[in-house]
């Protein structure tokens, strides 16, 4: 993430204007200043995060009570389901049982603050003042990005649906342990497409409205996938058969791309955060995901095979298939009165005694919500 202020005669005046001594020059520069950044600050966060891909946003007035009315998401004989949220940033998210009725929607505010000394800014340091920005742009990505996440894989540790497969469950292993093919991500998408019923528990409207479109791989997953170009690949009968290769124009694909962005229509993201001993595994690791079935098996006639029960961050891995043709995962985020943004920056009050030095301190108020578990599926490798 990079953020750079334009050396431009007015932002040169504006900085020289924070470091001044004068209290008054100095407070009326932060608050200009403080109108400014918070614009670009959350301009920058949405452009550099993954959430935004996956999360809809839902504003509400701030000091708002936001709500959803799940029976229009919703049409359970059994009168109730379970959405996914946390109570507070940081925190465990919680399978909560809700009627089809209006669910109030729990938010937390996400803050940072950075300072700098007067004197960078007489001496019209721009590149110091960047980096402070850039600093806070980058703590609230850290903070977004990871409560984004833990519900995500909290949903689809718990999630479970009668159409997926014996057990229920929204996760299937990989026909081979640590290995990733063509065949598993085909067995992906058959049980996205079971999951993506009407609520006549028939074919959607439009027949392919709903489905697989989405995956989220580690860099190992994505190596692998560059290796279709070379490496032959087997998925039907005995190995005696021979090994089988993709079609000429499949495997060119990959080598022209250096590796697909795409394959079968579903776009193939890699994250640094997914992998064996990574961060959003070991998230997976702690969703409390328990399901018994089988197994990583070579039958490729298994197309809803489940995970075993002892998934280990430190050598199983976990990709995450999305349906984001669902408004299924949603991002309740207050609306600032004063500036109608999401994303508000104020002066930092502390320096006032502290006159060689002037900071900032922005905060939003969010939340994160997984209200249909049918949009979200995975593959253990």
């Amino acid at each position: 993430m990079k953020l750079r202020l334009k050396n431009t005669p007015e932002q040169v005046e504006l900085i020289a204007a924070l470091g001044s001594r004068d209290p008054g020059v100095s407070r009326e520069a932060q608050e200009a200043f403080a109108a400014f950044i918070g614009p670009v600050i959350q301009k920058v966060i949405a452009q550099s995060a993954t959430a935004p891909l996956i999360y809809r946003d839902m504003e509400f007035d701030e000091d708002d009570s936001p709500s959803i009315p799940l029976d229009l998401w919703y049409n359970e004989n059994e009168g109730y389901i379970q959405t996914w949220s946390q109570a507070q940033a940081g925190g465990l998210p919680t399978s909560q049982v809700e009627g089809v009725k209006e669910m109030k929607i729990s938010t937390y505010r996400l803050d940072s603050a950075v300072s700098w000394m007067k004197r960078y800014a007489r001496k019209h340091r721009l590149d110091v003042v960047s980096k402070a920005l850039e600093r806070m742009a980058q703590e609230m990505l850290v903070k977004q990005e990871r409560n984004a996440w833990a519900v995500i894989m909290k949903a689809l540790g718990n999630a479970s649906s009668s159409t997926a497969h014996a057990n229920n469950g929204h996760i299937i292993a990989s026909m081979v342990e640590d290995e990733f093919n063509v065949h598993d991500l085909s067995r992906l998408m058959t049980m996205m497409r079971r999951l993506s019923e009407s609520w006549l528990k028939g074919t959607p409207v439009g027949s392919d409205s709903f489905g697989l479109t989405d995956l989220f791989v580690s860099p190992e997953i994505k190596e692998q996938i560059r290796g279709f170009a070379y490496e032959p690949m087997n998925t039907r009968g005995s190995k005696s058969t021979g090994p089988v290769a993709l079609p000429d124009s499949v495997r060119e694909d990959v080598w022209r791309s250096v590796g697909m962005t795409e394959l079968y229509g579903v776009a193939i993201h890699d994250l640094i955060e997914l992998g064996v001993d990574r961060k959003y595994n070991a998230l997976f690791a702690s969703s409390g995901f328990a399901q018994t079935g089988i197994a990583h098996t070579a039958s490729p006639a298994t197309t809803t095979g489940a995970q075993s029960t002892n998934f280990a961050s430190n050598t199983d891995e976990i990709l995450v298939g999305l349906d984001l043709t669902r408004d299924a995962f949603v991002r309740p985020v207050a609306r600032q009165a004063d500036s109608g943004g999401q994303f508000i920056t104020l002066p930092d009050d502390q320096w006032v005694t502290r006159s060689e030095k002037v900071g900032f301190y922005g905060f939003l108020e969010e939340g994160r919500l997984c209200v249909d578990a049918r949009a979200i599926a995975g593959i253990v490798v």
